[in-house]
């Protein structure tokens, strides 16, 4: 739990959250408690949700290591063998601020090849609008153990505030470290001042999805079948506690930071009262009660505490086609409701500021395929298995270009552009507001058909699109994109 105006708590919570943080030797903060029966069995309810640890930039840089090693640690309620950073299957937050610049060191301790994955591995800030040029978002490098590096990321100052991630983006390899844990987030500040002032401090919350498979005492990283039975934890915990009084407001940032399983969360009496997408604040707030949330993307959402009681953080059963998988129902937390009451907010109309593309001179027409083999093992963008020694499309920098995106598979497929957001003008036709446009991961469901606008900012240099289902890209769909001036 963090307070946007100090960060809130006791001595005795701090020593606890960091006992169970600090490494594979410690236990979780408190051991599960019987809820009572739900018509699949049992449901326990764990220990409070705590935010992972942070480390935030001071003058305008932050510094930190990044320690990447196979360790045991207590995954949920189960001790595992994981892939970790920093000893930590929920590994720390970044947190900086626009201009800021991260100076990032990787080291690299995996040792040796396990279950057939190898053991190089690199790093991408997933959603950052910096260079993809060595020594910043490059993931075209490949650090092997024993090695360290030196990663320097320049942002700029009109980067958008909101909710990124970081992890592994080695080639081939990606889906399996993404799953053994190697992945955290990253936050950039300045939502709060979109606010109205009653607002600026509430209470907020990193609701940081990460799911696993479990084969005896490590978790499952290859082969990965999608649609094997998941196990799915909330900051890394097994349905924690999410407190929340009656009447109050929440921020929470919630970030799918698994390889490829998709949520489709709902909270029974709740509305989620979306203000920021894909690190981009939406112009105009909008509402639902239910929020899909396909692997990598992310939702800030303000959510109100309803009545005193229980109710469960759930995502709901999801199918992605014939060729897909099914996704069963799954309790991924417990919110309880109660305390004293507090006068429920106005959620506001507006929020960020409105970038449109409608109107944009358009440099440039785009068109990615997605096709795949009948067994499902290959995947191909225009046609083509990805080939990092080969260029796909090239773009021009500071233009604006118009990219069509069209699933012809018998499954839903995500489509995420490295380096720049993009505006989505339509699906399947129909036009999409552009008050609520903007991401750089969206779900393209099968059969249709995105149309997208894309500037180029800032940065030139060889990057990559792609589906962000990790087995699939990992399985050939992905293109290279060269940004040139």
């Amino acid at each position: 739990m963090r307070s946007w105006s100090k960060t809130t708590g006791t001595l005795a919570c701090l020593a606890l959250a960091l006992s169970w943080l600090s490494g594979c030797d410690a236990a979780p903060p408190s051991k599960p408690a019987t809820l009572g029966a739900t018509p699949s069995g049992a449901r326990l309810r764990g220990a409070d949700l705590l935010d992972p640890p942070e480390v935030a930039s001071r003058h305008g840089v932050l510094r930190t290591t990044l320690v990447v090693e196979r360790r045991r640690v207590w995954v949920g309620d189960r001790r595992l063998w994981a892939l970790t950073y920093n000893g930590r299957y929920m590994p720390p937050t970044l947190r900086v601020r626009p201009g800021d610049r991260i100076e990032l060191t990787l080291v690299n301790r995996v040792g040796a090849e396990w279950q057939g994955v190898t053991a190089n591995t690199n790093l991408h800030t997933h959603g950052l609008n910096v260079s993809p040029r060595r020594p910043a978002d490059d993931i075209f490098i490949s650090i092997r153990p024993g090695a360290t590096y030196d990663y320097t990321y320049r942002m700029p100052r009109s980067i958008t505030p909101g909710t990124y991630w970081y992890h592994s983006h080695i080639d081939m390899h990606s889906a399996a470290q993404v799953a053994g844990g190697e992945s955290g987030l990253i936050v950039v500040d300045g939502l709060r001042t979109y606010l109205p002032r009653h607002l600026r401090n509430i209470t907020e919350r990193v609701i940081a999805l990460k799911d696993n498979q479990i084969k005896g005492n490590e978790i499952k990283i290859h082969p990965l079948s999608i649609g094997a039975k998941t196990n799915r934890t909330v900051n890394g915990q097994q349905n924690p506690v999410i407190r929340i009084r009656p009447g109050e407001t929440q921020l929470w940032r919630v970030a799918n930071i698994g390889a490829n399983i998709y949520y489709k969360l709902r909270l029974k009496g709740a509305i989620f009262h979306v203000v920021a997408q894909d690190g981009r604040p939406v112009h105009r707030i909008y509402s639902v009660d239910t929020l899909i949330v396909p692997a990598a993307a992310r939702y800030d959402v303000l959510v109100q505490g309803g009545p005193a009681g229980t109710a469960q953080l759930e995502t709901q059963p999801f199918y992605t086609g014939p060729a897909g998988n099914s996704f069963p129902q799954a309790n991924l937390a417990t919110v309880v409701t109660g305390g004293p009451p507090m006068v429920r907010a106005r959620i506001p109309s507006l929020f960020g500021p409105l970038a449109d593309l409608t109107r944009a001179r358009i440099a440039g027409r785009k068109a990615m395929i997605y096709t795949e083999n009948k067994a499902g093992t290959r995947f191909y963008i225009n046609g083509k298995y990805y080939d990092p020694k080969r260029i796909d499309f090239v773009s021009r920098l500071n233009t604006v270009e118009e990219w069509t995106v069209r699933n012809d598979t018998q499954e839903d497929h995500t489509f995420h552009v490295h380096t720049n957001q993009f505006q989505v003008m339509s699906l399947n036709g129909k036009a999409v507001d552009p008050a609520r446009a903007w991401h750089e991961t969206v779900n393209v469901p099968r059969g249709q058909k995105l149309v997208l606008r894309i500037r180029f900012d800032h940065f030139t240099g060889r990057t990559v699109l792609h589906c962000h289902l990790l087995n699939h890209e990992d399985m050939g769909m992905m293109s290279v994109l060269d940004i040139r001036r």
